[in-house]
């Protein structure tokens, strides 16, 4: 190789490189202004007192001991936790049941599909402005068929403080079971017809084709839903605020609103970033369980 060879190479791997950067660059800084500085500065404000109109107060630790001590806290915490153990294994044996029935050969399947899905991309005040007007408990449709099946004193639902939270749970696994329903669809197609066709001369029924071979095959695209449904679960905010704000009482208070309301509503962002910081090491200490789960799984 000759000494201009080996410099018209090195020309061609920096202008390789500068282009590659240019692709990279303008979404990088988008991201570092939008989401890595705030990310940093809500860490920093965690440790201070500060209301946005005066300088922030550097104080260690006291915001945390404050959140130890606030019933809110510990009450959104507790609401959080209920509303993911719900809308996680529900949404999850939703959009399966749907990926697995539409992976099949019916007629206007791609009707069906699109149906299912279309929830999620329509607009989520529209959705809770209408299953608030679906679980009224006068004049619902629900509790009127409840009524018309002899059920004499149906659930009182987001007017309810026992049955508020459910109301939530039913909503939010109607519309984004769609969505996951999807990606269940890719992960379907994905796997080899041939494992299914050497089940059935193994003399494999319906069930046992789909415990031996469809779940195995779709492991990947669970765990990927459970790190999505994990996340989204915990951070729930705008289908509460419009269709409950938070209560009957303390009955639908989530962490994302508490932060909501400490922060923009009452103007203190040092304690509302300490409990965004909590709820982001509780989201991730559980994503890193399941990441720690899914890696024995594979061994």
């Amino acid at each position: 190789m000759t000494l201009s060879d080996s410099t018209t190479g090195k020309r061609r791997r920096r202008h390789n490189t500068l282009v590659g950067w240019s692709f990279i660059l303008p979404n990088f800084l988008g991201f570092a202004a939008l989401t890595l500085l705030p990310v940093f500065g809500t860490l920093l404000l965690a440790f201070t007192d500060w209301n946005s109109y005066s300088t922030p107060e550097w104080i260690g630790f006291d915001n945390f001991r404050r959140m130890l001590d606030d019933g809110n806290f510990w009450t959104a915490l507790k609401n959080t936790s209920w509303y993911a153990i719900g809308h996680i294994p529900l949404t999850l044996a939703a959009a399966l049941g749907l990926a697995v029935l539409l992976n099949r050969k019916l007629r206007a399947v791609g009707v069906l599909r699109t149906a299912f899905f279309f929830p999620y991309i329509t607009s989520l005040v529209a959705v809770a402005v209408v299953w608030n007007m679906l679980l009224s408990p006068e004049l619902g449709p629900v509790n009127q068929f409840l009524k018309f099946v002899g059920i004499a004193h149906p659930p009182g639902w987001t007017t309810s403080t026992d049955w508020a939270m459910p109301a939530l749970v039913i909503t939010s696994v109607w519309r984004d079971m769609g969505y996951y329903m999807v990606l269940y669809l890719a992960g379907l197609q994905a796997i080899p017809g041939e494992l299914y066709e050497a089940a059935r001369v193994d003399g494999a029924g319906a069930w046992k084709r789909f415990w031996h071979v469809t779940l195995p095959g779709l492991r990947p695209t669970t765990f990927f839903v459970l790190v999505m449904l994990t996340v989204s679960s915990f951070k729930i905010f705008d289908l509460v605020q419009v269709m409950t704000e938070g209560g009957p009482g303390r009955s639908t208070l989530v962490l994302s609103q508490l932060i909501y309301r400490q922060g923009i509503a009452q103007g203190r962002f040092g304690y509302a970033s300490a409990i965004s910081l909590v709820l982001f090491l509780i989201v991730l200490a559980i994503t890193l369980v399941q990441f720690q789960l899914q890696r024995r799984s594979e061994r």
